[in-house]
């Protein structure tokens, strides 16, 4: 959820993003992970940005994750086959501190391969150029900041000013979901207008993530049931425990216990 929401502001703020990453408001639009060579790898949090100079790669964790050097390694080469005269800037964004040295960690090497990306610690940013920024606002209670509730006041006032409605609703739910790594969710709700969230994209991205989940809870549910009542028709018949095992996928110690409860 959270790295999908800031897949969610880069992609619709890439302006304040090469702003804050590149130092300059670069024009840049969305790259499909599809269009590299190969399947991607966790195609849903990555986030590729492009104008004629330069892809903008980025990566936002959580957590330390030691697959991220190989990844970017790797997603540097796929990028690089395909645009070769285009600059490559790659960006790891960690939202949480840690003291583990996988956030500090910015080289990939094996045997004679060496590359190199960068690793930004969110904690350690200053906060200013956060609340500057409309899509950078939603994380700056994560920032460098000595008041994190303040920080979230200041954000939710110059929401309140953004006249577009649409807008609005989008940056307030972002805010909501990204400050909750750091914030109690009663402080978020008292100073943020969560009544608007409900009507933002991430708001029914994250309802229609949950509905399919659900869905999909139901029907494996529903297919171990199915398995169960199989099952029993099968004991009821006299057939050998290890061939309803076979048969149905259910572990020996299931069919005991429905032996059992039969």
């Amino acid at each position: 959820m959270y790295d999908n929401t800031c897949k969610y502001l880069a992609e619709t703020y890439p302006a304040d993003f090469a702003t804050w990453l590149l130092g300059k408001p670069i024009a840049l639009t969305k790259l499909e992970p599809r269009e590299l060579s190969s399947e991607p790898i966790r195609a849903d949090s990555l986030t590729f940005l492009a104008s004629q100079d330069v892809i903008l790669h980025l990566e936002f964790q959580t957590r330390p994750d030691q697959a991220i050097p190989f990844r970017m390694a790797d997603y540097y080469l796929r990028l690089y086959r395909k645009y070769p005269q285009q600059r490559i800037q790659q960006f790891v964004v960690y939202l949480l501190p840690s003291q583990d040295p996988l956030v500090g960690q910015t080289t990939f090497e094996l045997a004679n391969l060496r590359h190199e990306f960068t690793v930004i610690r969110l904690w350690e940013q200053p906060v200013d150029i956060f609340l500057q920024n409309p899509g950078l606002m939603p994380l700056a209670a994560l920032s460098q900041t000595p008041d994190p509730i303040q920080t979230l006041r200041d954000i939710a006032q110059r929401i309140d000013c953004i006249a577009e409605c649409r807008q609005q609703r989008n940056l307030t739910a972002a805010t909501e979901i990204i400050s909750g790594l750091a914030l109690d969710k009663q402080v978020i709700q008292r100073l943020l207008r969560s009544d608007i969230m409900k009507e933002s994209v991430i708001y029914q991205a994250i309802l229609e993530e949950g509905k399919l989940e659900g869905k999909v809870e139901g029907l494996q549910e529903g297919l171990m049931e199915a398995k169960k009542q199989i099952a029993l028709n099968m004991l009821g018949s006299g057939l050998a425990k290890s061939l309803i095992v076979e048969l149905t996928g259910l572990s020996p110690a299931e069919v005991d216990t429905l032996e059992l409860s039969n």
